[in-house]
Formats: C-alpha cells, sequence, structure tokens
C-alpha cells in the first residue's frame, strides 16, 4: 500500500495587473489587458465603454 503526502502547493504572488473594467454600475465585468484583442474593448456583456485599471491579481505563468 502506498501513502502520498500531498506537498503544499507555493502561494501564488499578486502582482499589478493592468484590466479593463466595465464602466456600467450594474455591470461587473472586466478582463486583463493582455488578453484583449481590441485597444479600446467594449464590455462583451452589456456593451458599454470600458476603463483601464491596476489590480492586484494572481500572476499568471506562461
Amino acid at each position: 500500500m502506498a501513502f502520498f503526502s500531498k506537498q503544499p502547493a507555493e502561494p501564488i504572488p499578486d502582482v499589478e495587473t493592468k484590466v479593463w473594467a466595465c464602466s456600467s454600475e450594474g455591470c461587473s465585468c472586466w478582463m486583463r489587458a493582455d488578453f484583449s484583442l481590441q485597444k479600446e474593448p467594449q464590455c462583451p456583456i452589456c456593451k458599454s465603454s470600458m476603463n483601464e485599471e491596476i489590480r492586484m491579481l494572481p500572476e499568471l505563468k506562461s
């Protein structure tokens, strides 16, 4: 019989990340700027304009 211990995962550090956030108060949609295909995207949910912001998000490793 084999026993496996699950090693604790290293915490992923949060980094300052540029995001696009919906300007509509009732919509909470946002996306990482690196994943946007447009220079100034519209909200994919409500079609409002989006504002550029900085958020602390987990770092994505490629």
